[in-house]
């Protein structure tokens, strides 16, 4: 009873297989010799020229490269921006020593005089005798750290030729009125 599976098939009348010896394939002929050509463009398995040869590129290379350029796009742009951060850094200290102590803003200014900026209705302070020679061009409002300074007219030029942003207000008694609003109107 404890015949093996080759006995139980041998006397069921299957015959061993004869041991044969596997016979080595003779090379492949390329597809050219056999008359067949490859598509245009595609290699043949037989093709020695290399990826780089035929002009492709493989995509950890790709990859690199894009990583690489992002890097220095971000590097110069970084580079850009803390030029642009000195340079504005330079352009207050200028303009600090420039205005430093010639603000004419009285203590006891007690009128407003509203004027736009920055897309805003602002108003700096200053007095009966200051706001016929404001809005004559005498006076400018020049920004400086976020106060408004009345200065000279001459003082207000200077600065908008360090920085055009630091101007604020400067009539021109020579101007054609926008509007029917005077100038020195109180409100």
């Amino acid at each position: 009873m404890s015949d093996s599976l080759r006995d139980q098939l041998l006397k069921a009348g299957f015959k061993p297989a004869a041991k044969t010896e596997a016979k080595p394939r003779p090379p492949r002929a390329p597809a050219a010799a056999r008359g067949k050509a490859p598509p245009a463009g595609r290699p043949t398995p037989g093709d020695k020229r290399g990826k780089a040869e035929r002009g492709e590129i493989d995509l950890a290379k790709a990859w690199a490269l894009r990583s690489k350029d992002e890097r220095e796009a971000r590097e110069r742009e970084q580079r850009e921006a803390e030029a642009r951060a000195r340079e504005k850094r330079e352009r207050k200290l200028k303009l600090a020593a420039l205005l430093g102590g010639k603000g004419q803003n009285a203590a006891d200014a007690d009128i407003p005089r509203h004027f736009p900026h920055h897309n805003k209705i602002r108003r700096v302070y200053v007095t009966a005798e200051q706001l016929p020679r404001l809005n004559g061009g005498e006076l400018a409002v020049v920004q400086l750290a976020g106060r408004y300074l009345l200065v000279s007219r001459e003082q207000a030029l200077a600065a908008q030729a360090i920085d055009a942003d630091s101007l604020v207000l400067l009539c021109d008694p020579h101007a054609e009125p926008e509007d029917d609003v005077p100038a020195d109107l109180v409100w």
